[in-house]
């Protein structure tokens, strides 16, 4: 089992020193559903949703999402983030798969950011479409793999998928 970086020796919170850490090339790719009524994924993919084009206002919350992860998340480093992607795809008959990919260059990962900008792409769907389905759920988010740093690249296998 791994050290738990994030605590000090006496027990309490701390950002983890990276200054000694070379900087590398790091990627990482995160996932999330929202599932919903197929009627509410038809008016998505019809652009019949109230609030304008879902998918590309997702897309930006995304973006913007991961470059402030470290606001969001206490214990992150902010990082000089080179590029975010954000897909989002309408998977019939209900559900919205969103997938993300944060890259950087510097002295730690980059899989928080992946799993913010997928995180807040998914709620902005929720946020966007709750007029017409209160009951939709954001599920499965999820790191799928991550390359770079000193533990090199790992990718989720299929039975984690989920």
């Amino acid at each position: 089992m791994s050290e738990l970086t994030h605590f000090g020796p006496d027990g309490a919170p701390r950002m983890v020193e990276v200054g000694h850490k070379p900087e590398t090339a790091r990627w990482a790719r995160a996932r999330a559903r929202v599932r919903m009524k197929p009627e509410t994924l038809a008016r998505i993919e019809a652009g019949q949703v109230a609030k304008g084009d879902v998918l590309g206002v997702a897309r930006l919350a995304g973006i913007m999402a991961s470059k402030r992860t470290h606001e969001l998340i206490p214990l992150c480093h902010p990082l000089r983030i080179s590029s975010v992607e954000v897909d989002l795809k309408a998977v019939a008959p209900d559900t919205v798969e969103v997938e993300a990919i944060v890259r950087a260059v510097d002295r730690t990962g980059v899989e928080m950011e992946a799993l913010v900008a997928a995180s807040a792409a998914a709620l902005t769907v929720y946020d966007m479409c709750k007029a017409v389905d209160r009951w939709m759920s954001v599920e499965q988010i999820h790191l799928v793999e991550k390359h770079g740093g000193k533990s090199g690249s790992l990718v989720r296998d299929d039975a984690q998928q989920g």
